[in-house]
């Protein structure tokens, strides 16, 4: 099988199979976003407003800049005017609670042959000592190292270990509230300094960690760096694959920050979300493609993967309840679907600050890992 790049795709990861996805981070301490409305109907009823209105609890230090927003209206009344860094302490004192092995014991239970484990997310807080300092919030890391403990532990059980990385976004840079696409790309710092720093982070991680997968989120920030750090990335991990998500185009994203380009870019998007059109793009930089909560086309041809959460969104939710969760039967069902069609199930799990996994998110994948032993 041949990805989009034109590059062979491994034979270990080109079979159908189970991933677990781990999205875990200072963004567990608040634990919460509106609930009830997944994110593709989200972009064709409220496009204007879906990044605000997103069950994405990930999306937390977003949420709460942006005046009227449910979250802010939550966060003044719990937390006054508390900044997201200052729930830091708290997460660093929980996260101490992790344990590599309880997490590494039921992905083998579940049935799966790989995890991707979220390095950083748009808050910019890396879950690894780094040696690429923050230029705007220096120290912005975990003392410990969740990732290279992870890494070990899926790897003494046969599994294969991924990272993911956003280097679209990073809050630390460029904190302009998002409520929707076009102001997501406008938010790309593209400045030297970031385009300096994440390609630093990302050659760090790859040669300490040496991921057999490089999920790269939303973008990149610049064009000229994509293909240096993916060579860079194959020589290090001949037989590692990364996903489609690598989008560089500088000057788009600062045209969109002109209010007359934007609100251009956002009308022709909103008259797209509502017609339901998804047009497959070139990715000629990935090995395979992602469709998210299904968003994005199935390609015909090449290698892809289906990736959501067992519930709404990603990132532990205390706003959800027992209804917003996949049942055992639903999981089972979007196995055999995606797999019937050479796809990957990369579903995800959201554990809680002391990186406890819940019992919602436990059962049905149990149920799923029995289904593939039987």
């Amino acid at each position: 099988m041949i990805g989009p790049n034109g590059r062979p795709c491994p034979e270990w990861f080109a079979k159908p199979q189970l991933g677990i996805f781990i999205h875990w981070g200072m963004f567990t301490i608040p634990a919460w976003a509106p609930r009830g409305r997944a994110i593709h109907e989200l972009h064709g009823d409220d496009y204007y407003m879906s990044a605000v209105m997103t069950p994405y609890s990930e999306w937390y230090d977003n949420a709460v800049r942006v005046e009227g927003s449910e979250t802010r209206k939550r966060h003044k009344e719990l937390y006054g005017d508390k900044p997201y860094a200052e729930f830091r302490p708290e997460f660093d004192a929980l996260s101490q609670k992790f344990d590599a092995n309880e997490w590494a014991d039921f992905f083998v239970e579940c049935g799966a042959t790989h995890c991707v484990f979220v390095t950083k997310h748009h808050d910019g807080y890396c879950l690894w000592p780094t040696e690429i300092e923050n230029p705007h919030r220096p120290g912005w890391h975990s003392e410990r190292d969740f990732v290279g403990e992870l890494a070990d532990a899926v790897r003494a059980r046969g599994l294969r270990f991924g990272l993911y990385y956003s280097g679209g976004l990073d809050w630390t840079f460029r904190d302009t509230p998002i409520a929707n696409m076009g102001d997501m790309f406008a938010a790309v710092p593209t400045e030297e300094d970031y385009r300096q720093y994440a390609l630093a982070q990302a050659k760090e991680l790859i040669d300490r960690y040496k991921p057999s997968i490089f999920w790269n989120d939303i973008c990149w920030p610049n064009a000229a760096d994509v293909p240096v750090l993916l060579d860079y990335y194959y020589k290090a991990v001949p037989d590692g694959v990364t996903n489609d998500r690598w989008f560089a185009s500088e000057d788009f994203f600062n045209a969109l920050r002109d209010p007359a380009t934007l609100k251009g870019f956002n009308d022709t998007m909103k008259e797209r979300s509502a017609g339901g059109q998804q047009e497959e793009t070139p990715a000629p930089f990935a090995d395979y493609r992602c469709v998210e909560f299904g968003l994005g086309v199935v390609p015909k041809e090449h290698k892809w993967e289906a990736c959501r959460g067992l519930g709404l969104g990603f990132g532990y939710n205390s706003a959800e309840i027992p209804e917003d969760y996949m049942s055992s039967e639903e999981v089972i069902d979007l196995y055999k679907h995606v797999t019937s069609k050479r796809g990957n199930l990369l579903i995800n799990i959201g554990p809680l600050a002391d990186g406890s996994i819940p019992d919602l998110q436990k059962v049905p994948l149990r149920a799923l890992g029995q289904h593939l032993k039987s």
